[in-house]
C-alpha cells in the first residue's frame, strides 16, 4: 500500500489557500474542528475564508466541532465526540474536515477522519510552531491511551498541510519553544552544522514572524518530508526522526502521571540531551556538540524534577514504547550531525548512567 505525499503550502494567505484547496478537493459538507484555544485565538484568521464559504454555498453555516485543548484531551471520549458530531451533522464519506489547531488536533482529527465512514478527507491548518514543524506532516494521526503517548493511531496523510506564520503571533514563549525544540531535532539529523548552530543563535522569541525563521522552518519541514517520502511506514529511514523521542515520551509520561503535565517539545528537549548523551556513550556523538544542546535546551527550557530514584519509572515506561523490537528498548542515535544509527538499544544499566549525565549536565 502507498501513501500518497502530503502537499505542504507556506502562506502568508491562509484564507485564500483554504479556499483553492477546499474548491479544488470534491465534498459535499464542510466541517471545521478547533479545540476552544483556537477557536478563540485562530478562527478569527479565517472568518473571511467561512464567510466566502457559506455565501458561494448558499448561507448554509459550516459546522464547528469544538473539543477541549491540550493533550490531556487526545483520548478516545474526544475522538468519539468529533465521531458523534460528524453524524449528528450529516457527514457522509464524502465530506471534508479540516483541522484547525496544535498537534493535538490534527493527530486526534486526522484519526477521526481516517476512521470516519472508514475515511474522509482532510486538510491541516498547523497553527502551532510544533504542529507546523512535526506533527502535520508525515500522516501519522492518533490518540494516548492508557497513559501513554499516541498508542492508538492511523498512518493517513491529509490532503493538505498549510502552514502560516500569522498563527505565530498567538503562540506565547512555551508555544514556541516547543516547537523550536523539533526544529533542532532536524537540525541534528542533517550534516549542515550551520543549520544547527544557526538554530542555537537564533532569536525565535521575536523574530517568529520574521523571513529567516520562515526560510528556517521550510528547511526544518523539508528535512521531515525527505524521511517520510523515503519511509513513509517507518521501516527504516524513518526512525531517524525518533531522535530524542525513546527518553522524550518517556518525560512526558511521567510528568502526565504527576499531573503536571509539559508540552510535547520541552520532553522532547530533554529526550535530545539523553539522547545526545547516549549517543556520545555508545556512537562517539561528539562531546562538544553534546555540550552545545544541553547549554541550550537548560537555558531556554528549564529541567524535569527528576532524581535517581524516578530511574526505575522512566525505564518502564520506555518499555512500552512503539518502536521496541523483541524486548530492547529502541533508540534513534548520532555518531556526528547528519550520521544517524537507528535501530540501537541500551541496557538499563546504560540508560542509568544516562540520566545521572543528564543531571549533570542539567545542574539538577
Amino acid at each position: 500500500m502507498n501513501m500518497t505525499e502530503q502537499q505542504v503550502v507556506f502562506t502568508n494567505d491562509i484564507c485564500r489557500a483554504l479556499t483553492e484547496f477546499t474548491t479544488k478537493i470534491q465534498h459535499d459538507r464542510l466541517f471545521i474542528l478547533f479545540d476552544t484555544e483556537t477557536l478563540r485565538y485562530c478562527m478569527p484568521l479565517i472568518m473571511p475564508f467561512m464567510d466566502e464559504y457559506e455565501r458561494a454555498h448558499g448561507g448554509d453555516q459550516i459546522p464547528i466541532i469544538i473539543i477541549e485543548p491540550t493533550d490531556a484531551a487526545k483520548n478516545i471520549t474526544s475522538l468519539t465526540e468529533v465521531w458523534d458530531r460528524l453524524s449528528a451533522q450529516g457527514a457522509t464519506r464524502h465530506s471534508l474536515l479540516i483541522n484547525v489547531g496544535g498537534g493535538m488536533v490534527t493527530d486526534l482529527g486526522g484519526f477521526a477522519a481516517a476512521t470516519f465512514k472508514r475515511g474522509i478527507s482532510f486538510i491541516n491548518v498547523a497553527t502551532t510552531l510544533l504542529g507546523a514543524v512535526d506533527a502535520a506532516v508525515g500522516g501519522k494521526t492518533g490518540i494516548n491511551h492508557n497513559g501513554l503517548k499516541n498508542e492508538v493511531g492511523v498512518f493517513a496523510p491529509a490532503a493538505a498541510v498549510l502552514i502560516s506564520s500569522a498563527f505565530f503571533e498567538t503562540l506565547d514563549r512555551d508555544n514556541l519553544l516547543s516547537g523550536y525544540a523539533e526544529m533542532l531535532k532536524h537540525s541534528m539529523l542533517i550534516s549542515q552544522s550551520e543549520h544547527f548552530y544557526g538554530l542555537l543563535e537564533f532569536d525565535v522569541i521575536n523574530k517568529a514572524r520574521s523571513e529567516e525563521f520562515l526560510s528556517l522552518l521550510e528547511t526544518s519541514v523539508e528535512v521531515k518530508r525527505k524521511v517520510v517520502r523515503q519511509d513513509p511506514y517507518e521501516q527504516g529511514r524513518r526512525k531517524a526522526l525518533n531522535l530524542g523521542h525513546t527518553f522524550g515520551h518517556a518525560f512526558e509520561s511521567y510528568c502526565m502521571r504527576r499531573q503536571q503535565p509539559v508540552l510535547h517539545g520541552y520532553a522532547v528537549a530533554w529526550g535530545l540531551v539523553c539522547e545526545a548523551v547516549l549517543s556520545h556513550l555508545l556512537c562517539g556523538f561528539p562531546t562538544s556538540k553534546m555540550n552545545d544542546v544541553a547549554q541550550f535546551v537548560r537555558d531556554n527550557y528549564g529541567v524535569p524534577a527528576i532524581t535517581c530514584e524516578d530511574y526505575d519509572e522512566l525505564y518502564e515506561l520506555m518499555t512500552h514504547d512503539k518502536k521496541n523490537e523483541a524486548g530492547d528498548i529502541n533508540f534513534t542515535l548520532l555518531r556526528n550531525l547528519g550520521d544517524v544509527a537507528i535501530n540501537q538499544t541500551a541496557s538499563k544499566e546504560q540508560i542509568g548512567a544516562t540520566l545521572d549525565i543528564f543531571r549533570d549536565l542539567m545542574g539538577i
